[in-house]
């Protein structure tokens, strides 16, 4: 009988793959494979394979028995290998074992070849996998969901095909549970080549890289950055630092953001592709209309590092071109700025900056428009650091009303920004329709009923964060007229003389407490203990500090003008014991001020 050699074929028609560490990118332009065999016969299958084979050997594992020698696992070893796998997809054992060649040995133990062929199969798996749908020749955004059912989900069921028929051809079994577990990959996107309206060849440049259109991912996304914290503060430079940056296009994607009313294009290394693509559970992605305009602000995510870390320099920067009316910022690809953090907060630091030159108030808090059944409605903006309980106060808020509440909107979850209208009204907006919050500060089970909409970081450590969204665009930009302004104390204890809600009397009171910006840290910096921040937002404020001063007088004052309720709220967050009790009680405190005040309205 004939024997069968199968030459390595591309896994796309058209395309390529990168391999970084654990994450894989597969790049397609037409088609994806098309079944078991040609996803078997790839390039990719084999590069794939040397690679699972190499890990075993650092693993000393006992799978390595497979093969002829353990010590030793030749080239052409791993080719016959392949070639008995795409076989085994087909035919039973019996029949592969006289089609191959010299394919005997891995069906000494058969129980050993399963465990090396299911390991394989883990192995694919535990990498972060991304398809990019290239759509430079073929407007693909045009028909996304075509596209990526042909794509992605054609890919997820090729690949549980190649594995589970192999298995049942090796060991003559029929599964009795199938487990339908993500096989293909976890993040897709459509991306393609735009022109965006630069002011000058240094940023024109950028038009080189391709930017997304449409994503998908299957949530609940789990993974682990290299780092669990952020830390340090983004420095102000005075050159643009676009200008030392050689682009390779294909190793960078562009998510483009809605961030409040501004866009900012975000430009990700591929290596960071997970952290990127969390971004589309955090801001909402720019239509073709928001692209025919000037970006308000780049940023670029991982840029080739200059040297060594070099701990005297500051290395996450931005700019601002004040000529061309565009901010600019980068952060080196270090793995000590692998946290989503510092994509997070650089972006909304350039949307801070760029509000102050509007003349609005940027904050760093959670705001909501609350309507109690039969009562009128009533917006509450809550200012405070990371960790201070405020988006833990608002979840608590959301569990203790639920039968009251007619309707509840959140606006802002981390940062927005506050203006004083022409008629003198006071509106306040936010910039995310998502949320960047601590898993252990959520109370009890809310995660986990969210867990399909859920991208969850670094779960078994310190500062274990989910990124989920909360609220719709059209809310955060339409602008709700701020009935109360409470800052988040969550170091005091509540008791008889430090209730868990108190008012300020006066606007320069309410100043000195809302510009010392005290919290506890919750071990989502570097710092710990009782630490203070410029207005507890060191996003933008500080690095303008003395346009943010004349701003931030002109907009308490005008609060104590409209006699708005400005106070102290003391979550208790930092106190150990009341991470969950704090945010209950000042929600419960904050329920019972906003019925008295209804009831006062009415």
């Amino acid at each position: 009988m004939q024997k069968l050699i199968y030459s390595g074929a591309k896994v796309t028609e058209n395309g390529s793959y990168q391999i970084y560490d654990k994450k894989i990118v597969i790049r397609i332009r037409n088609r994806i494979c098309d079944d078991v065999e040609e996803l078997l016969s790839s390039t990719m299958f084999m590069d794939l394979l040397n690679r699972y084979v190499r890990f075993l050997f650092r693993e000393q594992s006992r799978l390595l028995r497979v093969f002829k020698n353990e010590e030793k696992v030749t080239p052409q070893e791993l080719k016959t290998m392949q070639e008995t796998l795409i076989l085994l997809s087909k035919l039973p054992a019996d029949q592969v074992k006289v089609l191959v060649e010299d394919c005997e040995t891995f069906f000494e133990d058969i129980n050993i070849f399963r465990e090396f062929v299911e390991k394989f199969y883990d192995y694919w798996r535990s990498m972060h996998r991304l398809v990019v749908c290239d759509s430079i020749h073929d407007r693909l955004d045009r028909r996304p969901y075509r596209t990526f059912n042909e794509t992605v989900e054609k890919l997820t069921h090729v690949v549980r095909s190649a594995q589970r028929d192999v298995l049942e051809n090796l060991t003559g079994k029929h599964p009795r549970v199938y487990r339908q577990v993500s096989a293909g990959a976890e993040v897709a996107a459509i991306a393609l080549s735009h022109q965006i309206p630069y002011p000058t060849q240094t940023f024109k440049k950028l038009n080189e890289i391709l930017v997304t259109r449409q994503v998908l991912i299957y949530p609940p996304m789990i993974f682990n950055s290299s780092m669990n914290k952020r830390s340090g503060v983004f420095e102000r430079v005075d050159y643009n630092p676009l200008e030392g940056v050689e682009i390779k296009p294909r190793e960078w994607l562009c998510y483009p953001a809605k961030v409040g009313p501004l866009v900012i294009m975000i430009y990700f290394s591929m290596q960071y592709f997970e952290l990127g693509f969390s971004l589309s559970n955090l801001f909402e992605l720019a239509d073709d209309e928001d692209l025919k305009r000037k970006p308000d602000a780049v940023y670029m995510y991982g840029v080739p590092p200059t040297g060594e870390l070099d701990p005297k320099r500051n290395e996450t920067i931005f700019y601002d071109d004040e000529e061309n009316d565009i901010l600019v910022a980068t952060i080196p690809f270090r793995k000590e700025y692998g946290y989503f953090g510092y994509l997070k907060k650089m972006v909304l630091t350039l949307h801070n900056i760029k509000m102050m030159k509007m003349g609005r108030l940027p904050f760093h808090g959670a705001m909501f428009h609350i309507v109690l059944r039969g009562k009128p409605a009533t917006t509450v903006l809550v200012m405070g650091d990371s960790g201070a309980g405020k988006s833990e106060t608002l979840e608590a808020l959301r569990g203790i009303v639920e039968q009251q509440v007619e309707d509840l909107v959140i606006i802002a979850d981390d940062m927005g920004s506050i203006e004083i209208l022409p008629d003198g009204k006071i509106v306040g907006y936010g910039t995310e329709i998502g949320a960047f919050v601590r898993l252990d500060d959520l109370q009890e089970g809310y995660a986990l009923g969210q867990i399909d909409r859920t991208i969850i970081m670094n779960a078994d450590q310190v500062n274990a964060r989910v990124v989920i969204p909360v609220t719709k665009f059209h809310e955060l930009i339409q602008g709700y007229e701020i009935d109360i302004v409470l800052y988040a104390n969550n170091y005091d204890i509540v008791d008889e003389d430090h209730p868990v809600l108190n008012r300020i009397k006066g606007s320069e009171q309410a100043l000195d407490i809302f510009r010392s910006g005290a919290v506890m840290s919750k071990g989502t910096t570097s710092k710990t203990g009782l630490v203070h921040s410029y207005f507890a937002n060191i996003f933008g404020p500080p690095q303008y500090r003395e346009l943010h001063e004349v701003i931030a007088k002109r907009y308490f004052d005008a609060f104590y003008e409209k006699g708005m309720f400005v106070g102290e709220m003391r979550t208790q967050l930092g106190i150990f014991g009341k991470e969950q009790d704090g945010p209950v009680e000042s929600a419960r405190a904050l329920l019972a001020m906003l019925l008295a005040q209804n009831e006062e309205k009415s």
